[in-house]
């Protein structure tokens, strides 16, 4: 068989086009990496997204060299995604003192950073961009729009609350390896996106995931007595591969990992 047979070709100035999408889609082998198309249950949502770039420049690269990126803008996407991985990086740190872990290095966790694009229109309005669902990695660090607002994430009552859009600021949201890490000490945020106002939203996320052997579980000093154990150590993957089969998107995944107590 060729190798054209096997690999989709993409004709990028068709991304309008269906057909094109749906090979993009294929195109990209690492999950959650390259392109991501709306969905039923993500209507609005477009984005696209590079695994690992702080680690493998071959990724940067790739991604750019696809796109035909020009040179000054493949020089800021390196630059802020150098930053905001070195930022999430400091603040995971900063959570695992808080809770009594010391000498916690996250640097070498991989991550995900994307570009979120949402499309309201009129015949949008009221309906979710996203559907609710909490991340799967330990934190999420999220620059959101500045003008559109449209994120809302639930609060203690069980309602969701919208969080309006400030600018120069990020917003901090812990996923579900970060309330298994933590031994159920982070709570694992759920959030959506509700389509509010005719325009086009943009947003960019650093999805910091889990150690780089894909171990997720919680470090000793965490568990005693008082706190016994609320999780089976499990792999990063084996959550990301069930969460996909089974189209749940919030934490309730973890309930599989749960341990009798």
């Amino acid at each position: 068989m060729k190798i054209e047979a096997k690999i989709p070709v993409v004709d990028l100035e068709k991304l309008e086009e269906e057909e094109e999408r749906n090979k993009l889609k294929e195109a990209c082998v690492v999950p959650d990496s390259g392109y991501r198309s709306s969905t039923v249950t993500s209507p609005l949502y477009e984005g696209l997204g590079i695994y690992d770039m702080y680690s493998s420049p071959q990724a940067l690269e790739d991604f750019c060299s696809d796109l035909n990126v020009p040179p000054n803008h493949r020089e800021i996407i390196e630059a802020y995604g150098q930053a905001i991985h070195n930022l999430a990086s400091r603040i995971s740190q900063k959570m695992a003192e808080s809770v009594g872990v010391a000498g916690a290095d996250f640097k070498d966790w991989p991550f995900i950073f994307r570009i979120i694009k949402y499309n309201f229109t009129q015949e949008t309005i009221g309906k979710l961009g996203v559907q609710p669902h909490s991340d799967t990695g330990f934190i999420t660090l999220l620059q959101d729009d500045d003008t559109v607002s449209g994120i809302e994430l639930i609060d203690d009552s069980g309602s969701f609350m919208e969080v309006p859009p400030k600018s120069g600021s990020l917003i901090c949201i812990i996923g579900d390896v970060g309330h298994v890490w933590s031994n159920g000490r982070f709570q694992n945020a759920k959030h959506r996106v509700i389509c509010k106002e005719i325009a086009t939203r943009y947003s960019f996320g650093a999805f910091m995931l889990a150690s780089r052997d894909g171990n997720v579980e919680a470090p000793l000093e965490l568990v005693n007595s008082d706190h016994p154990r609320l999780y089976h150590p499990f792999k990063y993957e084996d959550l990301r591969d069930f969460r996909i089969t089974t189209d749940k998107r919030t934490g309730e995944v973890l309930n599989q990992f749960r341990m009798a107590i």
